[in-house]
């Protein structure tokens, strides 16, 4: 394979993880904000011990999938940092209160229901900017004028694409947080709570289903060129459908709790679905960063800066997964914290 090709699959696996981990993260936080104002104690508790530990943990591949994209492709950082200076200072700023209120509110009970509301509008908030670079990037939303480029806000604002993405992006984090959490509470031994996330599941994912589908017709008008891509790619978007009816099928599948099915299942080949649908859309959008002038070729690095670069993530994952899997076994597979108050831990 190519190193253009390496890099850019670096880049989509690091995009991937931390689009799944925001996901379960963000929108654990919006149900721990929704159920607590619905008096639903149990579900909320639930959600808020598991976002105790986590959000430590998620925005360190953030921060690996900027410095991965910056170094492996810094003739695309000029004109993606024109398109995506305002949506990273706001997502930095909201990630920064929201971090503030998670030590402070976690550290004294007079803080916790403005935790929870911090937290679950920057769920929703934070996804929805991030999700909002994707339509921008397909080209047409920036203008160079002199030495300046300008982003053209008012017609992304009014492009159909940039809503069903954005709408796209929030159900997906809502559909998988709830099978998280669903699993998540039955591994606690809560299976009240557990069958109210799976409630949640039912809903949310044939909802997901179609804006995503949504989401890939609005791109018609815009980008044809992106559209006819996505044709050539049917194979992958067939098998990322059927991944998601095994998923989605789980959560009746027999099991020892009666209306509960196999909520880890549903969440192992729904984030299978996932990765296949993200996939084919990277594939569609190639050789483009953003269409039509920066493509994979000419943003690239040069080889030799590329191989020291791969070699410094390798052992930067190296050290990093078996820490990662670690913290996993000590705070959502220990029975003692998973039925305990995270504020205690």
């Amino acid at each position: 394979m190519e190193p253009v090709y390496l890099g850019i699959l670096l880049i989509w696996i690091l995009l991937f993880i931390y689009a799944v981990a925001g996901s379960i993260d963000f929108g654990t936080g919006f149900w721990a904000m929704y159920y607590e104002r619905r008096n639903n104690v149990q579900a909320s508790r639930i959600a808020n011990n598991f976002l105790s530990p986590a959000w430590k943990v998620t925005n360190v591949f953030l921060v690996l999938l900027v410095v991965a994209f910056v170094a492996l492709f810094p003739g695309a950082a000029p004109t993606l940092g024109t398109l995506m200076i305002v949506p990273l200072c706001l997502v930095l700023l909201l990630l920064t209160i929201r971090s503030a209120f998670m030590v402070y509110a976690f550290s004294t009970e007079k803080y916790s229901r403005v935790l929870t509301l911090v937290s679950g509008i920057c769920g929703l908030i934070i996804p929805a900017i991030l999700i909002s670079i994707l339509p921008a990037a397909i080209g047409g939303f920036v203008t160079v004028a002199g030495d300046q480029q300008y982003i053209l806000l008012d017609g992304l604002l009014q492009s159909p694409a940039f809503y069903t993405h954005i709408g796209f992006g929030l159900m997906t984090e809502l559909f998988i947080s709830s099978l998280f959490m669903a699993d998540y509470a039955k591994e606690a031994g809560d299976f009240d709570t557990a069958r109210t996330y799976r409630r949640n599941a039912l809903i949310l994912g044939p909802l997901t289903l179609v804006i995503a589908i949504a989401a890939i017709f609005t791109l018609i008008p815009e980008a044809p060129w992106m559209f006819d891509n996505f044709m050539d790619l049917w194979g992958w978007y067939t098998a990322s459908l059927f991944a998601f009816a095994i998923g989605y099928s789980a959560l009746w599948w027999p099991s020892k709790n009666r209306e509960l099915g196999q909520p880890r299942m549903a969440l192992i080949f729904t984030v299978i679905q996932f990765g296949l649908a993200s996939l084919a859309y990277g594939m569609a959008h190639l050789p483009y960063l953003l269409y039509p002038d920066v493509t994979i070729y000419n943003s690239f690095t040069n080889e030799t800066m590329f191989h020291y670069l791969l070699i410094g993530f390798i052992i930067g994952l190296a050290i990093l997964i078996p820490v990662f899997i670690w913290f996993w076994r000590l705070f959502f597979k220990d029975k003692a914290y998973l039925q305990s108050d995270g504020h205690d831990y």
